[in-house]
C-alpha cells in the first residue's frame, strides 16, 4: 500500500550553522588559537573580535616584580574554557561562575587545553583590578604535542620566533605573561632550543610588559623524558633558572616543599608547590581539605598554586555556590592570611558589583531587570569574614536585594541588641593622605529599625590610632565617646536610598581600615530588647574633590547591515565605535553603557536628541573597551531611524548624565557603511 504525499514527504532538517570565521562581523567572542601556523601568521590581529578582546584595566600594584614573600597563584580550569566568560559583552546566565576572593591571590592563570589560551578580558580587567597579574597558557600534550614541538623547535630561529608571537599577543591584549606547559617527550637534540624558547620569551616579556612573568611547569624534564618531579630537582631546574617560576605537579610528598625551597636558595618563592583543589592525587586531599597542604607550603616558605578552584561551583556544593565559595576560600585566609592590600592610591570606589546579578541600577535607579553576566563588570570586592551560624550577623555580597549602582551591594541581616553595635570588615586599605581635602561618600538603604554608618581607622604620622565613625547625625551622641565623629550630609534619592557624604582633610595620616557600623537608632519605640536588623550598603567613594574634566567624544557606527525580518520588521547589526576628539589628554573610561532608542516617522529628528517627549531608551550591555557590537536588534515596521547613546562612566563611580552623554542617529531605511556624529562627555 502506497503512503499518502504528506506521509511521503521528510522534513529537511535545518542546515547547519556556518563555520565560524574570525574575520566577519558578529557577536564579540574570546578564542584560543589552536595551530602554530595561526600563531605564526599572526592571524588573530586579523580578526573582528580582536579589538574587543583587549583589557582596559592596567595592573593595580604595576610594580613590575612580585612580593618578596610566599605567594598564591590559581589556575583557573572549568570544562574547557570558554564558557560564559568566552562573551566579552556578557551574557545572560546569573549562574554563571565567578572568583571574587581576589585579594587571596598574586596571580591567576586562565587554563585550558588549547595550543594558545589567551585569556577572556573579562578576567584580565577584574584581576588587575584588585592587583593580581594574569596569565595565558601554552600548553602541548601527548603524540600532537611532540609534533607541534617538533616544528617549532626546528631551529634557533623558529624557537625565538614563536616566543616573541607569544609576547606580542601578551602585550597587545594586556595580560602580563604565560604559563608554559609541555606535556609530551621532546627529542633530547631539539631541548636546546626549547631551552632557547623559553629563555627568550621570559626575555621578551620583561622587555614588552612591566612586571612580565613566565612559569614553567614541572612536566617534561632536561632530557626530554614526560616525567612529573613533583619537586625541584636537577631534572627540571635548568628551566627554572631561566624564567620567573615553576609550576610543581600535584602529586608531592610532606618533604618536598622543604628540599625544594633549599634547592631554590633566594629564590624558594617562585616555586609554586601544585594543590589539585578536585583531590586528584594531591597532598592532603583537596577539596575542604585544601588547607592542609597549603598549612605545609606556608611554614615552609614555599609559594603555593592552586588548580581549578572551581570544584566549589562544579561539584555543586551545598547549600548554594556562593556560600560554598565563601566557607572554601575563609580555608585559604585561614591558612595564607591576606595578600593584597586595597585602596592605596584614590580615587577609590566600590559598589560591590560581583559582575553577574539579576538587575542593574544607577543612582538608586533600577534600568535593567534582566539577568546578565559580565565579569569586567566586577568591582573592588570588599574583604567580608566568613562565619557559620544564626546567631550572628550575616554579612555578605547579595545580587539579589536593590543596588545602588551596578548590581551588587553588601546586606548586613540578622539580629542586633539594643544599644548595642556590630561592626564587619570591609578593606584593608594603605592609602597615604595630603593636605589636600578629599570626599568621602556612601549609600544605605535600610528599614527604621536599622542604622549603618561607615567606621574608618586611621594612623598618625606618629603611629597613633583613631576612628572616625560617619553616622548619621542622631546617633553621634550614643558613639561620640567612643569615635571621632564628623558631619555628614545626607541626601535621599527617589528610591529611598540615603547618600551620605562628608570632606575631610587628614594631612599625613593613612587610612588603614574601612568598617560598616550596624547599630540601632536611639529613638525606637520598640520594647524587645533583641531587634531584626537589615540593611545594605549600595557603595563606598574616597576621592579628591577635583571636578571631572569633559572631553569630546566621536562616534561612530560600522558595518551597517540590515535584514528584513518578520513582515514589516527588521534586524540591525552595526559596530559602534568612538574615541576622544583630543587623544592627548590624559584620560581614559575603562566602562561605558550603551543604550538604544527607536525614532518612529512622528519623532524624527536626524542629528537631533528629542526634548519635545521622552523616548525610552533600552539598555543594550556595557563595553569595556572603545567599541560595542550591536547584534540583530530587532526593529518596528514604523521605525526610521535607531538612535544609540554611549554613556562613559568613570573608575571613581561618576558618570555622564544619560541626556547629556554622546549619541548617534543610524537611519534604518538609508544604511551605509559607515556613520559618524560627534558628542561631548
Amino acid at each position: 500500500m502506497s503512503k499518502s504525499n504528506d506521509e511521503a514527504m521528510l522534513v529537511a532538517p535545518p542546515p547547519p550553522p556556518p563555520p565560524f570565521d574570525p574575520t566577519k562581523p558578529s557577536t564579540p567572542i574570546s578564542f584560543p588559537i589552536k595551530t602554530l601556523q595561526d600563531l605564526k601568521s599572526r592571524s588573530y590581529f586579523d580578526s573582528f573580535h580582536f579589538s574587543f578582546n583587549r583589557s582596559s584595566v592596567p595592573l593595580r600594584r604595576n610594580t613590575g616584580a612580585l612580593p618578596d614573600r610566599s605567594r598564591i597563584l590559581v589556575c583557573h580550569d572549568m570544562k574547557g574554557g570558554y564558557v560564559d566568560d568566552k562573551w566579552v559583552q556578557g551574557c545572560g546566565n546569573n549562574a554563571g561562575y565567578a572568583i571574587w576572593h581576589w585579594y587571596l591571590m598574586d596571580v591567576f592563570v586562565y587554563f585550558a587545553h588549547s595550543l594558545v589560551t589567551l585569556p577572556p578580558p573579562c578576567w584580565t580587567n577584574t584581576a588587575h583590578r584588585h592587583g593580581v597579574k594574569v596569565l595565558g597558557t601554552f600548553i602541548t600534550e601527548w603524540d600532537e604535542g611532540k609534533a607541534i614541538c617538533k616544528e617549532l623547535l626546528a631551529t634557533k630561529e623558529s624557537a625565538q620566533m614563536y616566543a616573541e608571537r607569544l609576547a606580542e599577543l601578551a602585550a597587545a591584549l594586556g595580560f602580563d605573561g604565560w604559563l608554559m606547559n609541555i606535556e609530551n617527550v621532546i627529542d633530547e637534540a631539539q631541548i636546546p632550543n626549547l631551552m632557547v624558547f623559553v629563555s627568550h620569551l621570559t626575555k621578551v616579556m620583561h622587555s614588552s610588559v612591566p612586571g612580565g612573568l613566565v612559569i614553567w611547569y614541572d612536566s617534561v624534564t632536561v632530557h626530554g623524558l614526560l616525567a612529573w618531579q613533583d619537586q625541584l630537582t636537577e631534572n627540571n631546574k635548568p628551566f627554572f633558572d631561566i624564567c620567573d617560576g615553576i609550576f610543581m605537579n600535584y602529586t608531592w610528598k610532606e618533604n618536598y616543599p622543604k628540599a625544594s625551597a633549599e634547592i631554590a636558595g633566594d629564590r624558594k618563592y617562585d616555586v609554586y608547590m601544585g594543590i589539585d583543589v578536585f583531590g586528584r592525587g594531591t597532598y592532603g586531599g583537596g577539596q575542604w581539605t585544601t588547607n592542609v597542604a597549603l598549612d605545609v607550603l606556608k611554614r615552609d616558605n614555599v609559594s603555593a598554586a592552586i588548580f581549578a578552584p572551581g570544584w566549589v561551583y562544579e561539584s555543586e556544593q551545598p547549600p548554594d555556590f556562593y556560600r560554598a565559595q565563601n566557607k572554601w576560600w575563609s580555608l585559604v585566609e585561614k591558612s595564607w592570611g591576606r595578600v593584597q592590600t586595597y585602596p592605596q592610591v584614590l580615587p577609590f570606589y566600590a559598589d560591590f558589583d560581583l559582575g553577574l546579578g539579576s538587575h542593574i541600577s544607577l543612582g538608586g535607579q533600577t534600568f535593567s531587570d534582566a539577568p546578565w553576566y559580565n565579569i569586567s563588570c566586577q568591582n573592588l570586592q570588599p574583604l567580608l569574614e566568613f562565619h557559620e551560624g544564626s546567631n550572628i550577623m550575616q554579612v555578605t555580597v547579595d545580587g539579589r536585594e536593590a543596588s545602588y549602582n551596578g548590581g551588587g551591594n553588601v546586606c548586613f541581616r540578622g539580629k542586633l541588641k539594643r544599644n548595642e553595635h556590630f561592626t564587619a570588615r570591609l578593606f584593608k586599605p594603605q592609602l597615604q593622605l595630603s593636605a589636600s581635602p578629599i570626599s568621602i561618600s556612601f549609600s544605605v538603604k535600610s528599614d527604621t529599625r536599622s542604622e549603618l554608618s561607615i567606621l574608618l581607622q586611621f594612623s598618625s604620622p606618629s603611629n597613633e590610632t583613631k576612628s572616625l565613625l560617619m553616622a548619621p547625625n542622631d546617633s553621634i551622641s550614643r558613639v561620640g565617646n567612643m569615635f571621632l565623629p564628623c558631619h555628614l550630609t545626607s541626601t535621599q534619592t527617589k528610591s529611598d536610598w540615603t547618600v551620605h557624604e562628608t570632606n575631610l582633610v587628614l594631612d599625613g595620616y593613612t587610612l588603614t581600615e574601612i568598617s560598616a557600623f550596624c547599630s540601632t537608632p536611639d529613638d525606637l519605640t520598640e520594647e524587645a530588647n533583641t531587634l531584626e536588623y537589615f540593611a545594605l550598603l549600595g557603595h563606598i567613594s574616597i576621592k579628591s574633590q577635583q571636578k571631572t574634566k569633559l572631553f569630546p567624544l566621536a562616534i561612530e557606527a560600522h558595518d551597517v547591515k540590515i535584514v528584513p525580518g518578520d513582515p514589516g520588521s527588521k534586524t540591525l547589526s552595526c559596530k559602534l565605535e568612538w574615541r576622544l576628539k583630543h587623544p592627548k589628554e590624559d584620560f581614559t573610561f575603562t566602562r561605558y553603557n550603551v543604550y538604544a532608542e527607536d525614532l518612529k516617522s512622528s519623532d524624527y529628528r536626524p542629528r537631533k536628541v528629542m526634548e519635545e517627549r521622552r523616548i525610552e531608551k533600552v539598555f543594550l550591555g556595557t563595553a569595556h573597551v572603545n567599541a560595542y557590537y550591536v547584534s540583530e536588534l530587532v526593529v518596528g515596521s514604523d521605525v526610521k531611524g535607531v538612535r544609540f547613546v554611549v554613556q562613559p562612566c568613570g573608575e571613581d563611580g561618576t558618570w555622564q548624565e544619560l541626556d547629556a552623554s554622546p549619541n548617534l542617529l543610524v537611519e534604518i531605511e538609508r544604511p551605509s557603511s559607515k556613520l559618524c556624529c560627534c558628542g561631548l562627555i
